[in-house]
């Protein structure tokens, strides 16, 4: 049954059947206020949709819910669901050919084929099975199984009503089973370990007398690409939880600020789900994850950073002497494991043909010979294993429930603690009686510190100590990873072992270590594979902790000495760059000393005057009218990268958040770096709006974007794509997506407001594809609609009932 209703702004109800007469569904309308019965094994639920197209779910059950959110999602999202399923159903070469991309939210395959061989091998195993047969903890719990059931039913619905359309680049829509969506679990718990190395994985085969051998990467380099893969993905956040101390009416105040890819199968979709009495939820769900990953109830809101834990580790492996395929351990020869995969692929001339690879395991994990442009041959005296904990993991959806469920920030850490399937991020947490946590209590490798003293490679020695990536010896069984008593998952740290702390004040979390989570409280006590300590933090880290001290202390320009839901906003649109703070006064003082007004370049020089006076007069922020950000933004692009410094104060650990500082504009890399950016700009005006030269466009709308990227130490973060000359940063590759501020006060309904900086839906002809990315552009919020009355007041209320048997 399908029926749709929608509330005008005069309040008057109308009812409108939508929907196709399916095999097994039906079709009618009934009154406003029905609630659908399942009936044995079909499905039932309603959607209400509020402003900007945000779903409300409600069903009598789990797979009620899990039906609604399946149908509902896919209504918005349809092609980028198809791409992920034929993606992890290994089909990409076949349908698309095997020189095409791969599908960059599931991996970091070179292309189809390496994505193709990846995925079958996973299907080959069938250790994402194993897994689904065991029972909760380390399997899924009930009412999470109940969910994927009913999403499948839900998206399938979807799949069936869209009449075999085909979406852009010859993707094919299709049904899914069950299976797909915990495939795409494992690829989701994967993606900064097996993830980041796919082509690594596939193209790994025993070395061959008629093949030339692949040098190694040096030992100092491999540890640099190795850092800034990991420390600079393509996701990051901030998120800041503010406890009864620094609020102004005593209840928990939380911001999350999640930076995730405006494109592909990393997307959030907005929800509520409900299942009267056992749960009630809502936030942002990554797509295909009919949990809400990042969000609150009535009583506590979360949020979740990208970590800076090391999520797996290398092994180097001894082999056998004229067998590449045996290797030693304790002196006993052992056989790698190997697995003929085989993949269908589109010839040039449209046929099907076949290609067969194969692959070779350890007792460790997967042979590789490279991980994010680090090469690591394949040699006849050596060889490298990949161990990813998390492929092992499919324990994500029941920490997702159980955190919907949670009544206070105790609670959250006890989901955390008792289900261990968060896979690479932390958790900020803040609840109705004003408690504040962080917590990073995840997957981590049980490679200790003294482990990794005892085990490590000449290779490792450098990575663990730049990049923290161990790599042990694997030809002694006393270098294997270790297990705590309290971990659910062995070769893993127990949850006592990883940083937690819980505050009246304030926590925080900007994708650096534990060390700075409080300034007035540093945390120390973790192994080093956690993160760093008494290191230097990034300028994000610096600019939460700045604005939130700004804030208490009332010297931010708002009103007040305490957080509001509102002022948590403010803080966060008000664009403040840590960099500049810093830096451009030095910079405008730097431009006005060029001699004749001119400063050198790569080339020569280049004429500074107008330079000089936008950026006395900028703002030093990213808001879309500040004139400026931008000469300066291309400036520190550029000086970023200058070595060793281009700060004339070093970090000081005793001062982490206002060190490094002072621009040295006497160097002579730093002056260049100037003139450079002045150059580069050529046609753009020095005192240019922000949002005229970095902007999206949408259906032929070109909308201004606010923010600044990681360097410029911006909260509201946005990575625009490559720059354009002449025109600036034309389109968004990641930062600010399901925002969210939450406030407990006095109510007994949370105080939200939300925000999806690219809307709702991926389709051009919804009516939600534009709509907040409009909002986010002008600065605004939506309200977060949670309690009953404030989902029957929305003025653009529109209600679904489905129903199939």
């Amino acid at each position: 049954m399908t029926t749709t209703r929608r509330r005008p702004a005069a309040r008057r109800w109308g009812l409108l059947a939508v929907g196709l007469a399916l095999a097994g569904t039906t079709v009618a309308t009934v009154p406003a206020h029905a609630e659908s019965e399942v009936a044995g094994g079909g499905f039932s639920a309603t959607i209400r949709y509020t402003e900007g197209g945000v779903a409300h779910i409600r069903a009598n059950n789990f797979a009620g819910v899990g039906y609604g959110y399946g149908y509902g999602a896919a209504k918005d999202n349809l092609c980028v669901l198809a791409d992920m399923y034929l993606t992890l159903s290994a089909q990409r070469s076949k349908v698309l050919g095997p020189d095409g991309p791969a599908n960059d939210a599931l991996g970091s395959a070179g292309n189809n084929l390496a994505s193709d061989l990846h995925f079958q091998r996973l299907i080959d195993s069938g250790e994402v099975e194993r897994l689904l047969a065991q029972p909760a903890p380390l399997g899924p719990k009930p009412e999470v199984r109940e969910l994927i059931r009913g999403y499948v039913a839900g998206y399938n619905r979807q799949v069936r009503e869209s009449g075999g359309r085909q979406c852009p680049g010859g993707v094919p829509v299709r049904q899914i089973g069950e299976i797909d969506v915990y495939r795409h679990l494992s690829a989701l718990a994967t993606t900064l370990g097996q993830g980041i190395a796919v082509d690594g994985l596939t193209a790994a085969r025993p070395p061959a007398p008629s093949r030339a051998e692949t040098t190694a990467t040096a030992p100092a380099e491999a540890a640099e690409l190795l850092r800034s893969t990991l420390d600079k993905p393509d996701m990051g956040s901030n998120a800041i939880a503010v406890g009864k101390d620094g609020t102004a009416d005593g209840g928990g105040v939380l911001l999350g600020n999640p930076h995730y890819p405006w494109h592909g199968g990393r997307r959030f979709w907005q929800v509520q789900l409900t299942v009267p009495g056992r749960m009630d939820v809502s936030g942002g769900t990554l797509l295909g994850l009919p949990l809400v990953q990042i969000g609150f109830n009535r009583d506590v809101a979360w949020s979740h950073t990208v970590a800076s834990a090391r999520p797996f580790g290398l092994h180097e492996l001894k082999l056998v002497p004229g067998d590449p395929t045996s290797y030693l351990v304790d002196g006993k020869p052992e056989k790698m494991t190997s697995r003929q995969v085989s993949v269908e692929v589109r010839k040039p001339d449209g046929s099907i043909g076949r290609v067969e690879r194969t692959l070779y395991g350890t007792r460790y994990g997967p042979v590789l010979t490279g991980i994010a442009r680090v090469s690591l041959p394949w040699t006849t005296t050596t060889a490298y294993a990949l161990q990813d904990p998390n492929a092992q993991n499919i324990r994500l959806l029941n920490t997702w429930y159980e955190l919907g469920r949670t009544r206070d920030t105790d609670d959250v850490l006890r989901a955390l603690t008792s289900t261990q399937g968060v896979p690479w991020v932390n958790t900020i947490a803040t609840d109705r009686a004003g408690h504040a946590l962080y917590a990073d209590v995840q997957v981590v490798p049980h490679v200790t510190d003294e482990l990794a003293r005892r085990c490590s490679t000449p290779l490792g020695q450098e990575l663990f100590r730049t990049a923290r990536v161990p790599v042990l010896d694997g030809s002694r069984g006393d270098c294997a990873w270790g297990r705590d008593p309290d971990a659910l998952q062995p070769g893993t740290f127990g949850p006592k072992r990883l940083p937690v702390l819980q505050r009246s004040d304030y926590v925080l979390n900007s994708n650096d270590s534990a060390w700075l989570t409080n300034p007035h409280q540093l945390l120390t006590d973790y192994p080093q594979i956690v993160g760093f300590k008494e290191t230097e933090a990034g300028p994000r880290t610096r600019m939460a902790v700045t604005a939130v001290e700004d804030r208490l202390a009332g010297r931010d320009g708002l009103p007040g000495r305490k957080f509001s839901r509102q002022s948590m906003q403010d803080v966060l649109f008000s664009d403040r760059s840590m960099t500049a703070e810093l830096a451009a006064a030095d910079t405008a003082r730097m431009c006005r000393a060029f001699p004749g007004g001119k400063a050198p370049t790569s080339k020569g020089t280049v004429d500074v005057g107008r330079s000089c006076e936008a950026l006395e007069k900028w703002d030093r922020r990213y808001t879309v009218d500040s004139r400026g950000a931008l000469l300066f933004d291309r400036f520190w692009q550029r000086v970023e990268s200058v070595t060793p410094s281009p700060w004339r104060v070093p970090f000081d650990r005793s001062q982490p958040v206002t060190t490094p500082n002072t621009l040295d504009i006497a160097n002579p890399a730093v002056r260049r770096a100037f003139g450079d950016a002045v150059e580069e700009l050529g046609a753009i005006a020095p005192d240019a709006r922000l949002g005229e030269n970095q902007y999206v466009v949408r259906n032929g709308e070109r909308i201004p974007v606010h923010g600044g990227d990681d360097k410029l130490g911006v909260l509201n973060m946005i990575v625009g794509a490559p720059w354009k000359a002449g025109q600036g940063y034309t389109e968004v590759v990641h930062g600010s997506s399901h925002i969210q501020a939450v406030s407990f006060g006095r109510g007994a309904c949370p105080d939200a407001a939300t925000l999806l900086t690219y809307s709702q839906s991926s389709d051009p002809s919804s009516p939600h594809h534009v709509d907040q990315t409009r909002l986010f552009s002008q600065g605004k919020w939506q309200r977060a609609r949670f309690c009953e009355q404030d989902i029957q007041s929305s003025p653009e209320l529109r209600v679904v009932h489905i129903r199939e048997h």
